[in-house]
């Protein structure tokens, strides 16, 4: 795969990066990143994807754009409003980068078709906003041995992690084993979220997809990145594969893709 001018240029301030080059560059462009929800998490995060040059990006929601949205869901415009999450966000990375080859679904996530919306993909991010599609994305992965980049807000504070138990790290359910009663999690209207949030913690997920896919710095495979937003403070605690884990443990009670009730994340 050789580079046109226009590339050259366009990714320029890339390859001079000495851990990255040419070769780095080619990595990017042969790699194929799934991106669930066009969100406030999958907004950020898909601009920047997009933006570096990653070969095959796809992105999935089955919802439309509403005003609410704008606060924080930079992929969207007011003049777009009423239309599918995907074709608005679509339009807007095709002009960012007609290099990509986008892949838009304008469908939710459920468990009859994750598995073959991750399958022709290296690395899913998940930017969902719900504890069902979390856990789903997250065994579906497992089964399908997909690293997944998972990133999450509230308020004002954020986490991120990596997933990849199939290389031997733990999964989200060594973290949550289960996901919380639907009457315990805030109502999201209710609950709000600092828009600039969801920008920082979809970024730091580009961002660990770029790492991934260069295989540079320290994977957050076994880690817990923790994110303030208001005292600015970032701290990371051990993400320890626990034994018990009903998915990735040694003795497994979960051997199928389940259906949970949809509540609010946390």
């Amino acid at each position: 795969m050789e580079f046109t001018d226009e590339q050259v240029h366009r990714y320029s301030r890339q390859i001079i990066l000495p851990d990255v080059g040419g070769k780095g560059q080619k990595k990017l462009q042969q790699a194929k990143v799934l991106v669930i929800g066009a969100g406030g998490l999958g907004s950020p995060a898909a601009l920047y994807l997009t933006a570096a040059g990653i070969g095959t990006l796809g992105l999935v929601d089955g919802d439309v754009v509403d005003l609410s949205n704008l606060q924080r869901q930079v992929l969207h415009t007011t003049d777009r409003l009423g239309k599918p999450k995907v074709e608005s966000g679509g339009t807007l990375l095709e002009a960012l980068n007609p290099d990509v080859n986008l892949k838009l679904y304008p469908e939710h996530v459920h468990s009859s078709n994750i598995m073959s919306l991750i399958s022709d993909f290296d690395i899913v991010l998940d930017g969902s906003d719900n504890f069902p599609t979390r856990y789903l994305v997250n065994d579906a992965c497992f089964f399908a041995k997909k690293t997944l980049i998972s990133g999450s807000i509230f308020r004002f504070e954020g986490q991120l992690t990596t997933m990849k138990p199939h290389e031997g790290f733990p999964c989200y359910r060594c973290l949550y084993p289960e996901p919380p009663p639907g009457e315990l999690v805030p109502n999201c209207q209710e609950a709000g979220v600092l828009g600039v949030l969801a920008g920082t913690i979809g970024v730091l997920q580009a961002n660990e997809a770029i790492k991934e896919i260069l295989a540079l710095g320290e994977s957050l495979a076994n880690r817990l990145l923790l994110y303030d937003a208001l005292d600015m403070s970032f701290r990371k605690v051990a993400r320890p594969k626990s034994p018990d884990c009903p998915l990735c443990g040694p003795n497994p009670s979960i051997t199928t893709l389940e259906e949970y009730q949809v509540s609010c994340s946390v």
